[in-house]
């Protein structure tokens, strides 16, 4: 037993070691990016990239969300345009504030819930050989806890931007 509190004593003690090293060393500023090529001309990739209708086509984020509606404030494809979701323990707004028609989208998100924050998104579209690369990037400001969790952050950014590449990829190549 007493071996059992020890093991138990040592993980804990680890554990509130990696937090104050994670809360003193990791930078507050978080960026992620991913990049697909995807065999389609960026005219046929933008109408899911340069749209927030297009987007929620193959946003993996949004699929994650259960009971979620959507609501548009405007096309979906212009500067301010806008849309909020809701849904089970989610809640946020993401709005366009810059577009560069076949080549780049930027825009703010706006978390409401579960944790109120702020982040920007954007995509690139560049040529390559026959193809179209998209870069989607994520960009924002990480306050202490989320700094503790940083690298589950990476993970996930990795496995949910894979999946909602894939499936831009599935339906730019149809």
């Amino acid at each position: 037993m007493k071996t059992l509190l020890k093991i138990i004593g040592i993980i804990i003690l680890l554990i509130i070691v990696y937090a104050v090293i994670a809360i003193l060393a990791f930078s507050k500023d978080y960026h992620y990016e991913k990049s697909v090529v995807i065999n389609a001309p960026k005219e046929k990739v933008w109408q899911y990239v340069g749209s927030l209708k297009g987007y929620n086509m193959w946003d993996p984020f949004s699929k994650e969300i259960k009971n979620i509606t959507i609501t548009y404030s405007g096309e979906g494809d212009k500067m301010g345009d806008s849309y909020h979701w809701k849904g089970d323990d989610s809640e946020g707004e993401q709005s366009i504030t810059e577009t560069v028609l076949n080549e780049k989208l930027v825009t703010k998100l706006h978390f409401i819930k579960p944790f109120d924050g702020n982040a920007k998104g954007t995509f690139v579209l560049t040529p390559e050989g026959s193809g179209t690369k998209v870069t989607w990037k994520i960009d924002n400001e990480l306050n202490t806890m989320m700094k503790v969790m940083k690298p589950m952050m990476d993970r996930n950014m990795d496995k949910m931007f894979g999946h909602g590449l894939d499936d831009l990829k599935k339906l730019s190549e149809k």
